[in-house]
């Protein structure tokens, strides 16, 4: 990997500043298949060395948009069975 394209690759502890949380947090999303990366170390089997495309970390933030939260189910209660208590 070239100097110029090595830039444009972020590292996890790079994303865990950016978003305030600890690397292995990243490294977990990383293990899990939650958030893409390339592991660009030079021996397979080896301590990784995960970098992480823009792109790839926009895909992310996308699916774990927050959306509004689902309205309650309200259950109304049987009013035979609270007879006999």
């Amino acid at each position: 990997m070239s100097q110029m394209t090595s830039k444009a690759y972020l590292t996890p502890p790079e994303i865990a500043k950016r978003y305030g949380v600890d690397a292995h947090k990243i490294v977990a999303w990383i293990r899990r298949g939650e958030l893409r990366a390339i592991d660009v170390s030079s021996t397979p089997g080896g301590r990784p060395r995960y970098r992480i495309a823009p792109s790839d970390l926009a895909v992310f933030e996308a699916s774990r948009q927050a959306g509004p939260t689902p309205k309650a189910i309200r259950r109304r209660k049987d009013p035979l069975i609270h007879e006999y208590f």
